[in-house]
């Protein structure tokens, strides 16, 4: 458990950070229109597009699935949950600027790795970021009901007085599938490490790709040696993200440990019920939906199931809504309960 002295540091690091972003692309792109000769129309377009598409990504399902569900895991395991979206988008970002770095230091071999989408490295992250999104889901998700299904057994005397040691972190019986929920547990047991989740998830290359096809676009069109604009344009791409991130993150953090200080009766056990049931259907039908669009571009006869050709673009806007609204419902509810209390 987190100790409270980690707490305020905690609580003072994200803002800094995302305003560092910000301050670190503004900065950058300045520097850039100066080398170039002021090209600032082209460079503030750029900009405000590299910023625009790190925003959108912040509401990709997968993103607002996996912030959500860690953060619900780690308010009823009696964790600190401050800064899971920043760490996740973080780790996210690091493929994105590793990526730029790259372009900026001369690597011009990775330009057309990039652009093509019939190359090597666009086969391989195809495959691999969806189907890391997609596992991840899954096992969190299934991480929630279980700790669901744990707070509502009624206790067993026998464990009775085990200080220390909260109700659903209590172990349970073995098997493959307590080794992987184990696993998964711990890899999600602290917000920092969100970071390599979210590097991972980042290894799908799709954000590198949209950042390294603006960086070839600022290239073409200022010069030919302007490959340094990739740096700004991702450290933009980065605060965006970061910044919706960051702030669902925050929400969730708040509203979940909002409810476990409402007291025990019906009402909360069907908050409980309900958001979890809200939270962990998510993530089972977008991780579901994930992998088999990808098993779909490589079976052919995976493309008749239904689901195969679905696009989730849309429905990340849509699940954010789908949790304010039971967020806030939940609320009103528990907030009666209080009263009553």
């Amino acid at each position: 458990m987190t100790t409270t002295a980690t707490e305020p540091v905690r609580r003072r690091v994200t803002v800094p950070v995302v305003a560092s972003l910000h301050a670190a692309g503004v900065t950058g792109l300045a520097v850039v229109a100066v080398l170039t000769g002021g090209e600032t129309a082209v460079l503030l377009t750029l900009g405000l597009t590299a910023y625009g598409l790190g925003l959108r990504h912040a509401f990709d399902p997968d993103h607002i699935a996996t912030i959500d569900n860690t953060t619900r895991r780690l308010v009823r395991t009696e964790r600190d949950a401050r800064g899971v979206g920043l760490w996740f988008s973080l780790g996210h970002s690091t493929v994105v600027l590793v990526a730029a770095l790259l372009l900026t230091a001369g690597v011009r071999a990775l330009a057309p790795l990039l652009d093509d989408e019939g190359s090597m490295l666009h086969r391989v992250t195809g495959v691999w970021g969806p189907l890391v999104a997609g596992t991840f889901l899954l096992v969190i998700g299934t991480v929630n009901v279980v700790l669901l299904r744990r707070a509502l057994r009624p206790a067993d005397p026998g464990t009775v007085g085990r200080a220390g040691v909260p109700p659903s972190d209590r172990p349970v019986g073995g098997g493959p599938v307590t080794w992987l929920l184990r696993r998964v547990e711990w890899a999600t047991d602290r917000p920092r490490r969100m970071y390599g989740v979210g590097l991972l998830f980042g290894l799908g290359f799709d954000t590198a790709t949209s950042i390294g096809l603006l960086s070839i676009a600022a290239a073409t069109t200022l010069d030919h040696d302007s490959w340094y604009a990739a740096l700004p344009l991702a450290l933009l791409f980065a605060a965006g993200m970061s910044l919706l991130d960051s702030a669902q993150g925050a929400v969730a953090r708040r509203v979940y440990t909002s409810a476990r200080t409402t007291p025990h009766g019906r009402r909360r056990v069907r908050y409980d019920v309900v958001v979890t049931a809200v939270s962990a259907l998510a993530a089972f039908v977008i991780a579901t939906v994930t992998l088999l669009q990808t098993l779909a571009e490589h079976v052919p006869a995976a493309a008749a199931v239904p689901g195969a050709a679905a696009n989730l673009d849309p429905y990340g806007v849509v699940l954010t809504v789908v949790l304010l609204a039971a967020w806030g419902t939940g609320a009103l509810v528990l907030r009666q309960s209080r009263r009553e209390a």
